[in-house]
């Protein structure tokens, strides 16, 4: 008994036919993949088998496992947040709206990120922590190059450098040179000798050739030089504003002061500190109001920028005395 075909079905079947003709390949050859192909599932299409099988423990610490999947969770979000930044950077519209829209949506990944933070900071047995972190020497959340890479795409890098040098550089000089005074850099030398840690060096070893093609790929159009190339009716978008201003605050104040926290809970004790893993001076490094990296410094006040995380850090030092 013949069936006929829908209207509907013989028109995509049209549309199909001229997809491929049009590609100079055949529609009967992809009809008969199509017909030998196996349903897909769940399961392989996200690779979940081989996903849960990347938390791999060095310790017999249970708490290790948590350590391992919320990083990995962790860079994964990073993952989607620089998919988002290269749509920006990658866009010839020059829409307010499509801006505001990709940031919100780094913005969304942030906000889960930092209130999930508590798995890190109350979610671990400290004494486990403290032990079967020694196995994990030197490598440290420190290198995640992921994490430098949203900086890059974001600002410029003489945004980046060390309050201190700040005044120094300016985005003239060669990105050779500033990238050698980055903030991130001094918290992983000795002050004393100016001698890098292994953690440093390792790091640089394995991600310097790439982080510096990406910063010459964005030289002129990092988000920061994407909304100053906006018309000026759509910069002044309040909207956009407000999400640019909410992405430079979770990335530079919520997420240090999370880190923070966390290092407070398993680092900090009455006589000096437990260095973090790597080697890395967290008390120096983390605290926004030292380092004040903004990405957008354009979008606030001169009180603003002084205050830069200074309340939240003042009292956790005052509290820790």
């Amino acid at each position: 008994m013949n069936e006929s075909i829908q209207p509907e079905i013989a028109e995509k079947i049209k549309q199909l036919e001229k997809k491929f003709k049009n590609s100079g390949q055949d529609l009967g050859s992809y009809l008969d993949g199509l017909l030998h192909d196996r349903y897909l599932t769940y399961w392989d299409y996200i690779h979940l088998d081989t996903l849960l099988s990347l938390q791999i423990p060095r310790t017999h610490f249970p708490d290790e496992e948590i350590f391992i999947t919320y990083h990995q969770i962790t860079e994964l979000y990073f993952k989607l947040i620089i998919h988002e930044l290269k749509q920006i950077i990658d866009d010839k519209l020059q829409n307010a709206a499509f801006f505001t829209a990709k940031i919100d949506r780094v913005n969304r990944y942030f906000r889960v990120l930092i209130n999930s933070f508590d798995v890190m900071i109350r979610g671990m047995d400290r004494e486990q922590f403290l032990k079967y972190r020694m196995s994990l020497l030197p490598a440290s959340g420190f290198q995640s190059v992921q994490f430098r890479l949203i900086e890059i795409y974001s600002t410029p890098l003489a945004n980046l450098v060390s309050t201190k040098e700040r005044s120094m550089f300016s985005e003239k000089d060669a990105l050779e040179e500033v990238f050698e005074h980055l903030y991130w850099k001094s918290g992983a030398t000795d002050k004393e000798t100016g001698e890098k840690t292994l953690t440093l060096k390792q790091f640089e070893y394995r991600y310097t050739p790439r982080m510096m093609r990406i910063a010459h790929q964005v030289q002129h159009s990092t988000i920061f030089h994407k909304y100053l190339e906006l018309p000026e009716k759509e910069q002044n978008n309040v909207l956009l504003i407000e999400a640019l201003r909410t992405f430079d605050t979770n990335v530079n104040v919520n997420w240090l002061l999370m880190h923070m926290g966390a290092a407070y809970r398993y680092l900090n004790k009455e006589k000096g500190e437990v260095l973090a893993t790597g080697g890395t001076n967290w008390k120096n490094f983390l605290p926004p109001s030292f380092q004040r990296i903004m990405f957008f410094p354009n979008l606030w006040t001169k009180e603003e920028k002084e205050n830069w995380g200074q309340q939240w850090v003042t009292h956790q030092f005052n509290t820790a005395k």
